[in-house]
């Protein structure tokens, strides 16, 4: 339905009002974050700020996070630490994220999963256990890290990897399932 429709659906004129104002709000978002950034953005993304969205979530100094990332439970990350967007940070069993990571668009860490609950048709329990990523780490695009995990200082995680084990400081990991290269 294009915004001219949508726009004549709604019975409020106040309402009406409103929907102009946001899409020219949003229009002139776009427009000066191409100008100045050369980037588009969601319109959430482009309204709040990331670093304070990090410091409502107690997160370290200087970290930032975007408003499309989803942020679950016990969340702790530390200093200087990008969280891209789209991302899913699953703290439920307690996950902690060291100091100046780079945790790129679209990835994953869990801290729980529900294989059992699944299936044994809902009669075992969901399945907790804390997971770590060390400082200095870089976990690039759509990376999947399941619960439990913990990975060491300084790793490198390489795109589209599914890590379901733990890897000591300064690894370089890739694959499905992730293993050292």
């Amino acid at each position: 339905m294009d915004r001219e429709k949508q726009l004549n659906n709604l019975n409020d004129k106040e309402l009406q009002e409103l929907f102009r104002l946001l899409n020219k709000l949003k229009n002139t978002f776009d427009s000066e974050f191409l100008k100045q950034y050369n980037r588009s953005l969601p319109f959430a993304d482009m309204l709040f700020d990331r670093w304070d969205r990090a410091k409502l979530l107690g997160f370290g100094d200087g970290t930032s996070i975007y408003d499309s990332s989803v942020v679950l439970g016990n969340v702790i990350v530390g200093k200087n630490t990008w969280v891209g967007p789209n991302t899913m940070l699953d703290g439920s069993g307690e996950l902690s994220i060291g100091d100046n990571c780079s945790i790129s668009a679209g990835v994953q860490i869990y801290s729980h999963d529900s294989v059992k609950w699944a299936t044994s048709g809902g009669v075992e329990k969901y399945e907790y256990s804390k997971t770590t990523i060390g400082n200095n780490c870089y976990i690039a695009p759509n990376v999947i890290i399941a619960k439990g995990v913990s990975l060491g200082d300084g790793c490198i995680v390489g795109a589209n990897s599914f890590v379901n084990k733990s890897f000591e400081d300064g690894s370089k990991i890739a694959g499905n399932p992730a293993k050292l290269i």
